[in-house]
């Protein structure tokens, strides 16, 4: 049997040495094939897990024998002995268990696996439950059958997979070597299981909505585009199901939410990634003080499912979660930042001058509502901390909300804001059908001009409004974001499982 070497990590490893690694193991892998054992058989049978027979076994005394026989797959992880007794570290998803191989014991088989064995092959075994002297729980192997032939060695445990764009690229290894990326994507998973679980719950009903789609609705920003042959049309990779999702609702759908994958042909940095996961909620009869009502109930429960508290550490900064959360006027926070009453019936130049003193840029088209927008983004979000509902947004800016009764110059609009990021925008839901019809030749008038995020004009939306629909509450969250926070890491990539990167190349 060939001795456990260390592998050499990514950044001392030559092409060379990899190379003649890679055909070593080949080499076993064909000799085995040679003796009758192939080495990619089509299915294996296991009657147990590593964690089951922790929770079953764990607790007995040193040196015990249960006359439990158990059938176990997973991961070779560690070798290491010679002769008459080898130890091998299994691991599967739920955990690692020692496999204890006695050459009195072991089949035929069994021994020429073994002598083909390598670090990262997967295996399946069966044997006795035991304890070994030490008291450690192990399998007292009797069959050894190779399930795949890991041609490329895994990283070095101790060094682990650390250059960041080839963890992105070969994820599949980076949760092999790195129990931090682990634990990041097993609360992803968590937390998107109890937000669905959450609305369900609450009574409403999961539902989907096209990927493609005639044009990018339902949000400001600049879209994909694709060419459908079949119809011989030009479509767009959505920006958010937000149009088909209130469609639902006019339809007799009270309750709807939708966990979508959207596009947005944008930058790319620690906040932003051009595929992302967001949830959105449309509730009829409610108003935006219901969606921040949800939204704080939601975040809540995916935090206690996949962490257990409501306190969060990000880099050097401790947030508290613990609800409720405070929500503050736009405008009247603004006033006590920058010291001015601002709105948007003020004259422009009043409000640029805020912006030139606060380091504010914007672009001479700009609207008095959407420069205090601005100012929201560029000053005051950052100041955010805890989480916090901002309230009363522009109407410049949001161009499918309902305009506040007493100022029409405002949205019944929020964002909900935790560690300087915007995590969900809700709001109380446009349902004058003329009055959207204003809203989208506004829109079209800044696609005009050149404005790429401009939204298009949705005929089919506004014929939906037509037949009515009735007061409703939305919200979206971006999912990327909550699982950042919640696994307190500061990049999108790194809580994506195979993040948008520039190809690479195989030559």
């Amino acid at each position: 049997m060939p001795e456990d070497l260390a592998i050499p990590s990514d950044d001392d490893q030559s092409q060379g040495a990899l190379d003649a690694l890679i055909a070593e193991r080949k080499r076993k892998r064909d000799h085995l094939g040679s003796l009758g054992v192939n080495p990619y058989p089509s299915r294996f049978d296991r009657t147990a897990s590593a964690g089951e027979l922790h929770r079953d076994y764990d607790g007995l005394e040193a040196d015990q024998r249960t006359g439990q026989i158990a059938t176990l797959a997973g991961r070779v992880v560690s070798l290491r002995g010679h002769g008459k007794l080898i130890f091998i570290t299994l691991a599967d998803q739920s955990g690692t268990i020692q496999l204890l191989i006695q050459e009195s014991r072991r089949s035929d088989r069994a021994g020429q696996v073994l002598e083909a064995l390598d670090l990262g092959d997967w295996i399946g075994t069966s044997g006795e439950v035991i304890t070994s002297r030490r008291g450690e729980l192990s399998l007292d192997v009797d069959d050894l059958q190779m399930l795949s032939k890991a041609l490329r060695p895994l990283p070095d445990k101790w060094h682990g997979l650390v250059e960041t764009d080839t963890r992105y690229r070969q994820r599949e290894v980076d949760l092999l070597a790195n129990a931090e990326s682990r634990r990041v994507f097993d609360i992803r998973f968590k937390a998107i299981a109890a937000l669905r679980r959450f609305m369900q719950d609450d009574g409403f009903v999961e539902v989907e909505t096209p990927i493609l789609q005639p044009m990018a609705g339902g949000a400001i920003a600049r879209p994909f585009f694709t060419h459908g042959n079949a119809l011989d049309i030009e479509l767009s990779l959505r920006i958010a199901p937000e149009l088909y999702l209130k469609r639902l609702i006019v339809g007799g759908y009270e309750k709807v939410f939708e966990i979508a994958r959207n596009f947005r042909n944008e930058g790319v940095d620690t906040r932003h990634s051009p595929e992302f996961s967001a949830l959105e909620a449309y509730r009829a009869f409610g108003d935006f003080n219901d969606g921040m009502d949800l939204s704080e109930s939601m975040i809540v429960a995916a935090a206690e499912a996949s962490i257990g508290t409501m306190t969060v550490t990000v880099g050097e900064r401790s947030l508290d979660l613990t609800p409720p959360w405070p929500r503050r006027h736009l405008l009247d926070w603004l006033e006590a930042v920058v010291g001015v009453r601002l709105h948007p019936s003020d004259p422009v130049e009043k409000v640029r001058a805020i912006c030139d003193a606060h380091h504010c840029e914007y672009l001479e088209e700009w609207t008095s509502g959407k420069l205090i927008f601005e100012l929201y983004d560029t000053v005051l979000l950052p100041l955010v901390t805890d989480p916090v509902f901002v309230y009363g947004i522009p109407i410049d800016v949001s161009p499918l909300a309902r305009s506040n009764d007493d100022d029409p110059t405002m949205a019944d609009r929020f964002e909900l804001c935790i560690d300087g990021k915007e995590f969900v925008n809700g709001y109380s839901e446009l349902n004058i059908p003329e009055v959207q019809v204003e809203r989208f030749a506004r829109e079209s008038q800044l696609a005009a001009q050149g404005d790429l995020e401009a939204m298009p004009a949705d005929a089919a939306f506004v014929r939906a409004l037509e037949y009515g629909l009735p007061p409703t509450s939305g919200i979206g969250l971006g999912i990327d974001r909550l699982v950042m926070l919640l696994a307190g890491v500061e990049a999108i990539r790194d809580v994506i499982l195979f993040p948008m990167l520039r190809p690479e190349s195989f030559d």
